[in-house]
């Protein structure tokens, strides 16, 4: 629920903000004498809708950084990151992608690959997972977070979000007129106290609304990213052996604007809606049916 909690707090501040911006440029004038102007509206819900999905991306790999301290491998100061540099490296050849910074960060076991370009990503282990787990299965998450930045995860989701937040702030003001003018007969040019309260809750309640479409996206993109893992090494039985030891610790959360791009995350109950990734179990299932 805290999880949550944040989401709706960011977005409302990021609304908040990208309203006093539109402001000054004159692009929220969609609230005329003669009704409604559905053209400028439009173009402030895509203004709205893209700049703070696009800011995102934009400083992801900056912001993984800060927030999880990781620390970006220069020259190896020893074997182990060695041969996460050759291995790294060896598949992102494979991947067809340029080399990715590689990171590490103290924490329990976890990963997660971000940044904005394809050519241009960070893949970051924590010292849990190298703790935990065999070179194999290691090389095996590698391979996962190499295939989320292969498939170009991170561009797709901001899209979604992007498309998500321009319907969520279009028909909230479009919901909140037709309140304002028709249920509570607000005949005044300027827009009444309906007309406000109303787009401040259907903000929020379509926002999560639209947040279970991109958690059911990032789910399924989970399981094209564990096969593009079996696909890099040969065979699906190193995911299926880190998954398994996955199941068996208990792995950190990320932070909520790059949680999507880890290896694994929480999904139980009515939160499940909103979880990033799907039970580990059904990982392990859809293995083992691709092989």
């Amino acid at each position: 629920m805290k999880r949550i909690v944040l989401f709706v707090l960011t977005n409302v501040a990021v609304v908040a903000l990208l309203g006093v911006v539109t402001t000054v440029l004159g692009l929220n004038r969609f609230l005329t004498a003669q009704g409604l102007d559905v053209q400028t509206l439009m173009v402030y819900a895509l203004v709205v809708g893209f700049t703070g999905a696009f800011f995102s991306l934009l400083i992801s790999k900056p912001m993984a950084k800060w927030s999880t301290g990781a620390r970006v491998i220069g020259p190896a100061q020893n074997a182990m990151e060695a041969w996460l540099l050759d291995t790294v490296a060896r598949l992102a050849q494979k991947a067809g992608l340029r080399m990715p910074e590689v990171a590490i960060y103290e924490g329990e076991p976890n990963a997660f690959a971000t940044g904005a370009f394809r050519n241009s990503a960070l893949v970051a282990v924590s010292t849990g997972l190298l703790q935990s787990m065999g070179r194999e299965e290691v090389e095996a998450v590698l391979g996962h977070e190499i295939s989320h930045v292969a498939n170009g995860d991170m561009v797709t989701m901001t899209l979604l979000q992007g498309v998500i937040n321009t319907f969520v702030v279009f028909l909230s003001r479009v919901i909140g007129y037709v309140i304002d003018r028709m249920v509570l007969r607000n005949e005044d040019e300027a827009p009444g106290i309906g007309y406000t309260v109303s787009t401040i809750v259907l903000d929020l309640f379509l926002g999560l609304l639209g947040s279970m479409i991109v958690a059911w996206f990032s789910r399924q993109r989970e399981f094209r990213a564990d096969a593009g893992s079996a696909g890099l090494l040969g065979s699906g039985r190193p995911m299926i052996h880190a998954l398994q030891r996955l199941a068996g610790a208990e792995s950190a959360d990320l932070p909520k604007q790059f949680s999507s791009m880890g290896i694994s995350g929480p999904s139980a109950g009515f939160l499940s809606l909103f979880a990033s990734h799907p039970p580990i179990e059904q990982r392990i299932r859809a293995l083992q049916a691709r092989a």
